[in-house]
């Protein structure tokens, strides 16, 4: 099969090709190798590959057999294979046994050629470890491809695999779908397992799925992706009719409120609103009743306690590294931030921000009793240059003193952290409060700006109500395709502006 070929088709496209006997499965697998090794040295997307491996792998006849897929290294395990989360404190790290996931992946047909980068512990909406280096925007290679599923957004835009594992804990599979141009749906909370290395991965925050180039290949994954596990805290249940089904169904008309405005107040790019109000017009003419509306919500309290995740989280996963060998300063210095902090956090307090998460969902759910969907930025302001969100030297000293000196009750006390927050959020403000409330997001590629770069815009909807978010995605795919825009892609060549 050519490269050419290969490029023209979504991993549903390709599955019916094996399974009609037009090509063969280690002819695709091929392709996508051949793909990879052309682009990967520009991206970095593919931290971990494995072209041997794919090329033996036995396949099944599940739904998507012989087509190729990356996974995230993180999240994601696999037996007998590394998963280092790109820290270099778990580099040695080799699981023993597949997770759900994976084992759902591969019960499904998929080929797995390689892990993509991730930055470390998944921190960060750039995909810039010290372990794996930079990953870049296949779009413009000067640029972030986002994070932390940003090795999966840029391998799959760049057409080494329709379909990519990636994990969301405050925007990692909506962000880099955004900046990449791609289809990236976070599912409901308990949706897609986390077993059996955790129930729920950041205290619920966190979810498993994809990133692709067309929402029926959301939805096919979803398909085979979904369900609980033996020892699961909970399971939805799942609908009646298949995703893909539901996806191939008109959505009737919907009640739409759209916000632009970033809920902790900051400035949000004219392109980005531009895309929303462009969205809407197009609702509109679909028929839908769209308005401008958006969650009562106190965007202060939603960012500190997304951040409070952070300070808990990261010193469990230095705790985990560390008891495998690694060193302290194996652990870059952004993270051992985190920890001080974290070390230093009241329980109480983390365990009211937990409680407030309540608040949020509630009155979401009172938007939702007013509005089915709601229509927003994915992202505030366009991808970062590659190392533009580095710590200045002169900030990297100070938290490298803080950090020595266990400063973390002191940070906590004088509002350095809060002041922190906002900064750190304000290029994604849009993307936590699915998060936080456990609800179904998804971001589609409906914009592009002048430079060329595309533009994310994001539905929300009730929890468990992925269904409506494709049918709605589907018809907006089939109004304005976007599928061209990868062609041009290609065309132009990886990276070049």
């Amino acid at each position: 099969m050519k490269v050419s070929d290969y490029l023209q088709y979504d991993a549903t496209g390709l599955a019916d090709l094996i399974r009609r006997g037009e090509v063969s499965a280690p002819e695709v697998t091929e392709a996508a190798i051949v793909r990879a090794e052309a682009v990967n040295p520009t991206l970095n997307a593919i931290c971990l590959p494995q072209y041997e491996e794919a090329r033996t792998q036995g396949i099944n006849d599940g739904p998507f057999a012989g087509v190729p897929i990356l996974l995230k290294d993180l999240g994601q395990e696999q037996a007998g294979q590394p998963c280092t989360m790109g820290s270099r404190g778990l580099r040695n790290r080799v699981m023993p046994e597949d997770s759900d996931y994976v084992v759902r992946a591969r019960n499904a047909g998929l080929v797995f050629i390689g892990r993509t980068a991730t930055p470390e512990f998944g921190l960060k909406a750039v995909t810039e470890s010290q372990l794996w280096g930079p990953t870049r925007n296949p779009w413009n290679s000067g640029l972030t491809p986002g994070g932390s599923s940003g090795g999966s957004g840029a391998a799959v835009a760049a057409g080494v695999v329709p379909v990519a594992g990636a994990n969301d804990g405050g925007g990692s599979i909506r962000i880099p779908a955004a900046y990449n141009g791609l289809v990236g749906l976070k599912p409901s909370r308990g949706r897609v397992s986390w077993g059996p290395y955790a129930g729920e991965s950041w205290i619920g925050a966190a979810d498993n799925h994809v990133v692709t180039r067309t929402v029926r290949d959301a939805a096919g994954m979803l398909d085979v992706l979904a369900g609980g596990a033996v020892g699961e805290p909970f399971n939805i249940a799942t609908p009646a009719t298949p995703w893909t089904e539901l996806a191939a169904q008109a959505p009737g008309r919907l009640r739409i409120g759209f916000f632009t405005r970033s809920p902790y107040g900051g400035e949000v790019h004219p392109d980005h609103v531009a895309a929303v109000e462009a969205t809407a017009r197009q609702l509109e003419a679909l028929g839908h009743h769209v308005e401008e509306a958006g969650p009562q919500l106190d965007g202060d309290a939603l960012a500190r306690c997304y951040l409070g995740i952070y300070f808990g989280e990261v010193p469990v996963f230095m705790d985990i590294a560390k008891a495998r060998g690694a060193a302290n300063d194996e652990f870059e210095l952004d993270t051992r931030l985190l920890a001080m902090l974290g070390r230093s956090f009241p329980l109480p307090e983390y365990v009211g921000m937990r409680q407030q998460w309540n608040e949020f969902a509630r009155n979401l759910g009172q938007y939702f009793g007013q509005y089915d969907l709601y229509l927003c930025p994915t992202t505030a302001q366009p991808p970062a240059r590659i190392g533009e969100l580095d710590l200045p030297p002169a900030m990297q000293m100070v938290s490298k003193l803080l950090v020595r000196a266990r400063a973390g009750k002191l940070m906590l006390k004088s509002g350095i952290v809060d002041q922190l927050a906002m900064e750190s959020l304000a290029r994604t403000p849009f993307t936590q409060l699915a998060n936080l409330t456990g609800t179904p997001a998804i971001s589609l590629p409906l914009s592009w700006s002048e430079q060329g770069l595309p533009v994310g815009v994001q539905f929300g909807a009730p929890h468990g109500d992925e269904g409506r978010l494709l049918q709605l995605a589907a018809q907006l795919e089939e109004a304005a395709p976007w599928y061209n825009r990868y062609e041009s892609l290609w065309d132009r060549g990886i990276g070049e502006v």
